[in-house]
């Protein structure tokens, strides 16, 4: 299935010059929707993964049913404030100031194999984020994986080495 055919690009949001990639049109096609996990299951099945780490909200998304399929638990990672337990915090650059992401510490159990999963990978800032709470956590991080990566932005470079699987590339 060619689930670059089911993104929606729309010019000019958030802001003027930006080409916003839009998901909601593959979430919203049941085959696409099933590919899209079972592609994601398929890359990552063997790995011996123990969790599934995702950033709110569309890591949610596509880390929840990821992590049904690989037989493992799913960990959220959310901005601030939004987890109820005692927690690690990382802060991160955007491109006008930071943000900081939590995740619960007792989260990540030491040493358990986490895989990273999220809608997009653009510039890297929120992967490098959540990255460094599974490594803050003791986790072990065995890769990212991620629906669509921007790659013009270079947000590969920026994350922690470990393999960076993408169902969908553009330049």
């Amino acid at each position: 299935m060619d689930l670059q055919t089911l993104i929606r690009d729309i010019p000019n949001f958030p802001q003027p010059g930006i080409l916003f990639r839009d998901i909601t049109t593959l979430l919203a096609h049941p085959q696409g929707l099933r590919f899209t996990i079972d592609e994601l299951t398929r890359r990552f099945q063997g790995w011996g993964i123990d969790a599934v780490v995702g950033p709110e909200s569309r890591g949610f998304i596509f880390g929840v049913p990821l992590a049904y399929t690989l037989g493992c638990g799913f960990v959220p990672v959310r901005k601030p404030g939004k987890l109820p337990g005692p927690v690690h915090q990382r802060e991160y650059a955007l491109e006008y100031g930071t943000d900081r992401l939590e995740i619960h510490q007792d989260g990540i159990q030491p040493h358990q194999r986490v895989l990273v999963v999220d809608d997009l990978l653009a510039t890297g800032g929120t992967a490098r984020a959540v990255g460094e709470l599974v490594h803050q956590a003791q986790g072990e991080l065995v890769g990212f994986g991620f629906v669509i990566e921007l790659a013009g932005l270079g947000g590969r470079k920026q994350l922690p080495p470990a393999p960076v699987e993408t169902l969908i590339t553009y330049g």
